[in-house]
């Protein structure tokens, strides 16, 4: 089938979202809107962004945060505890009822350093708690993080902060046993990205190489797209026409009915953060263009629930500020 026809059948067979709940919104009549809600999260940016149980969990950033957490039935907002430390630049994860914060980093730039431990957070008692000890060696901050099979795996990331040292590791860590496991290094290094998983396969799109050391910071995104097969424990880079047509970094992304979908972001190439959805269709190799955010946002996250993607929080400008508390649904 001719690409452009079938990327026009996957658009059409995007679903229409009902407004039933969010009946105070403001933006694009059919895509992202702002949702007004009761109350709002603390303003934030390097925060990550996930659903336990139908409520959504924001949490980290530049400085102590509480965890805010967003109930879409409500559409309300309610702060709960601080964390314990600061804990910035990170993918969480969740198993069940406890949020895993796995690769953060905290300080000041461009020196941010690694979080040596573990932190969870138990979204039904609010109690965050220090965990086991990241693995020897391989202290980073600002990789993908996902969840396959009850393992956690952190993917590449960047040693020192802003300054140098992203790699191209990946590691896998047991909740139940509490061991890690080295496993096949990543083609491409980066940081400042979100991992995906689709299936038993685990995509990467977007991120750089950070270097303030070599005075570039934002300067070396990546274009390739890494895809590693959980059954075969194998990477493979996907062919040069199928990389992120949008180059950023500090971007999220999120499944979506398949798709690998690549949110906002940051790059050299303007100074308001990204406003850029794209969607890589899996099966048909094609990259499609969806509604642009309402407002452009980087170092956040964004989730998926009930055939709908939000994101929330992160910076407006690339580099940093001013920080957002707003929040966006994609709303067909």
């Amino acid at each position: 089938m001719n690409k452009l026809i079938y990327c026009f059948i996957i658009l059409l067979s995007l679903p229409i979202f009902s407004n039933a709940q969010d009946t105070s919104k403001t933006g694009n009549k059919h895509g992202w809107q702002i949702i007004t809600a009761q109350g709002a999260p603390e303003k934030r940016e390097d925060c990550t962004f996930v659903e336990v149980q139908g409520l959504f969990y924001l949490i980290g950033g530049r400085g102590i945060k509480p965890v805010d957490v967003f109930d879409p039935a409500t559409n309300s907002w309610q702060a709960k505890s601080k964390s314990q430390i600061e804990i910035n630049h990170f993918q969480a994860v969740a198993i069940k009822n406890i949020i895993y914060v796995v690769g953060a980093m905290n300080g000041g730039y461009p020196h941010e350093k690694p979080i040596e431990n573990i932190y969870t957070y138990n979204t039904q008692a609010d109690e965050w708690q220090k965990g086991p000890e990241m693995p020897a060696g391989r202290l980073r901050g600002s990789g993908g993080c996902v969840v396959y099979k009850g393992k956690i795996y952190l993917i590449s990331g960047i040693q020192d902060g802003h300054y140098d040292g992203t790699m191209n590791w990946m590691d896998e860590f047991d909740p139940t046993t509490g061991k890690w496991r080295t496993m096949p290094d990543v083609p491409h290094a980066r940081d400042h990205f979100n991992a995906v998983l689709i299936g038993h396969k685990l995509y990467l799109a977007g991120g750089r190489r950070t270097s303030a050391k070599t005075k570039q910071v934002i300067q070396m995104t990546v274009p390739e797209i890494d895809v590693f097969d959980f059954k075969k424990e194998t990477w493979e880079t996907l062919p040069a026409n199928q990389r992120l047509p949008t180059m950023r970094a500090g971007c999220t992304a999120v499944n979506y009915r398949g798709m690998l979908v690549v949110i906002g972001g940051e790059s050299a190439a303007q100074k308001e953060s990204h406003q850029d959805v794209e969607a890589f269709d899996t099966k048909n190799g094609a990259w499609i263009k969806l509604p642009n955010l309402v407002t452009g946002r980087h170092d956040t996250g964004a989730l998926t629930y009930k055939n709908r993607i939000y994101i929330a929080a992160g910076s407006a400008n690339r580099g940093g500020g001013p920080d957002q508390n707003t929040i966006e649904v994609l709303s067909q």
